[in-house]
């Protein structure tokens, strides 16, 4: 449908929650076209959240399938209609990076494991298991639906936060 531009820090609809999705038909389905688009034109995305293109709505995308280092172990391609975490369990330190927030990285503690409840876009439930990489990517898409940026989760803002080497267009 459309590559949208990528609403950036500090654009104050990036703190706000979304609303849940009630209608699962035409609307629904060419906001999530605009969305992979605009994830498409990104290279290296592995996740993009609808309020990151100006739909406050509790829509994401995930697919961390093609990334060189956690593709073998990917749940494939995903879109998430109303996701929640359910459960999730174990620590881990990792570095993240966010559209929204291109010039910098950094470190944050997630759950290891996570359990995520959602919708297609045809409207069916359903339930899947992450772990590693890919439970990280889910809880940072989740957070975007809540109004949650990466920086909010990071322990310390001058010994954490890292400019990156190349800006997220150049990449």
């Amino acid at each position: 449908m459309a590559i949208r531009p990528v609403i950036l820090v500090p654009d104050p609809r990036l703190k706000q929650a979304c609303s849940v999705v009630e209608e699962f038909g035409a609307e629904l389905h060419a906001a999530i076209a605009d969305l992979e688009d605009t994830r498409l034109d990104s290279p290296g995305c592995v996740g993009i959240a609808a309020p990151q293109i100006g739909i406050m709505q509790r829509i994401a995308i995930v697919d961390t399938s093609q990334h060189k280092k956690y593709g073998e172990q990917s749940l494939g391609h995903l879109v998430l209609i109303n996701p929640i975490i359910v459960h999730k369990e174990g620590e881990r330190l990792g570095r993240e990076g966010c559209l929204s927030l291109p010039d910098f990285t950094a470190n944050v503690r997630r759950a290891m494991q996570v359990e995520v409840e959602y919708y297609t876009p045809e409207g069916d439930r359903k339930i899947i298991q992450a772990e590693d990489f890919e439970a990280v990517v889910l809880q940072h898409e989740i957070d975007h639906l809540n109004g949650i940026l990466f920086l909010d989760r990071v322990a310390n803002l001058a010994t954490d936060v890292f400019p990156r080497k190349t800006s997220a267009k150049a990449r």
